[in-house]
């Protein structure tokens, strides 16, 4: 397992996104953990929906987040991987575009958690 990620682990760009988004994420989840006693009971987070009760969730769901961005890392991190040997280039794209994906799920965690407390 650890051939397959070897490439990712040398490349500079690679391994500055996906370390930067796991290391961010973490970062976010911590920051939940530390405020979650603050949290009300329910939570603005399915903006989407129309306004009323639909947008509310419990505070528990301000964790969903955080685990699709972790599955989103994982999943990218495989492809990335896999795809390496063949188109660098696309590789790296991959990783930039995990990064921001992170910042976006981090800014949205960390904007709800301030609007509610």
């Amino acid at each position: 397992m650890k051939e397959l990620f070897k490439d990712i682990r040398r490349d500079k760009t690679g391994r500055f996104g996906f370390l930067g988004a796991f290391i961010l994420s973490l970062l976010t989840f911590f920051y939940i953990l530390l405020t979650y006693k603050n949290l009300p009971p329910f939570i603005p987070i399915f903006n989407q929906l129309p306004w009323g009760e639909q947008r509310l969730g419990t505070t528990l769901t301000i964790f969903i987040p955080i685990l699709i961005d972790w599955v989103i890392i994982l999943f990218n991190l495989f492809i990335s991987a896999l795809i390496y040997q063949k188109t660098p280039l696309v590789s790296r794209m991959i990783a930039i575009t995990t990064f921001i994906v992170t910042i976006l799920t981090s800014l949205f965690v960390v904007k709800t958690v301030v609007l509610v407390t």
